[in-house]
């Protein structure tokens, strides 16, 4: 997160901590697999940090290539201009922005953490962990990979996406999202000290569903004209995958 703060200060624009944010959870993976060498059982250490590799690669590669020659990301523009008058706007980016997202990465991911330490190998728990993470990587790679296609349409410019994933739910990438985290803490809830890191999960879909995520990214497409939003909120579920409302 300082290398990503870096960045940001030289470039001028803070929208690369998303990037950060995949790659952080990366390295917080690949450092506690090496420093549970020895103590945790193998297989379950290379499974943990597997499926956490993957899905931050995959999201850093992927809001990497969303960004790329874009200008400032609106929600840390308003986020940055609500530094209180006279504090130092690079200063209050380091502690709003990078300091808190580190935080939130270290506090996540304490569930791969601990389930790099079990001496056991991977139980039916863990495994029904590793099912439902697929499948929250299925909805974030499809979802993402479906709203690209249709806004590289230039027929589609300022339509509301609707289709394919986006039919069930308005957000298929944050649902998926909240499935991988939950998947990964069951990695570690098949011994019982896991559960006491049930907060992490928890925490995550909270700021999904209610914080940080849905609730910003609708506000924005609320003040932003955009033909046809309000129907397709009125029929599509908000973030639980569901068949659409009838009229």
């Amino acid at each position: 997160m300082l290398a990503a703060f870096a960045v940001g200060v030289r470039t001028g624009r803070h929208r690369g901590v998303d990037v950060a944010w995949g790659l952080a959870f990366t390295a917080a993976a690949l450092t506690g697999c090496a420093l549970s060498a020895g103590h945790g059982d193998g297989a379950r250490r290379a499974l943990a940090t597997t499926l956490v590799a993957v899905w931050g690669l995959r999201l850093a590669a992927h809001l990497w290539w969303r960004a790329r020659g874009l200008p400032e990301d609106p929600r840390y523009a308003r986020m940055l201009a609500r530094a209180p008058a006279g504090a130092p706007r690079t200063r209050y980016a380091l502690r709003i922005v990078y300091l808190l997202q580190a935080a939130l990465v270290w506090f996540v991911a304490l569930p791969v953490l601990a389930a790099q330490y079990l001496p056991d190998p991977p139980g039916p728990t863990a495994w029904a962990g590793t099912a439902l993470w697929a499948v929250g990587l299925f909805f974030e790679a499809v979802g993402d990979a479906q709203l690209a296609r249709f806004k590289a349409d230039p027929a589609h410019r300022g339509r509301v996406m609707d289709r394919g994933l986006w039919r069930y739910t308005r957000h298929p990438n944050y649902f998926g999202d909240a499935c991988v985290w939950w998947g990964l803490f069951l990695l570690a809830a098949d011994h019982p000290v896991g559960w006491a890191f049930v907060g992490s999960p928890l925490l995550m879909t909270w700021l999904l569903a209610f914080g940080s995520g849905k609730p910003m990214l609708e506000r924005h497409l609320a003040t932003t004209p955009r033909p046809g939003w309000s129907e397709y909120a009125a029929r599509t579920s908000p973030f639980l995958p569901l068949p659409p409302r009838r009229r």
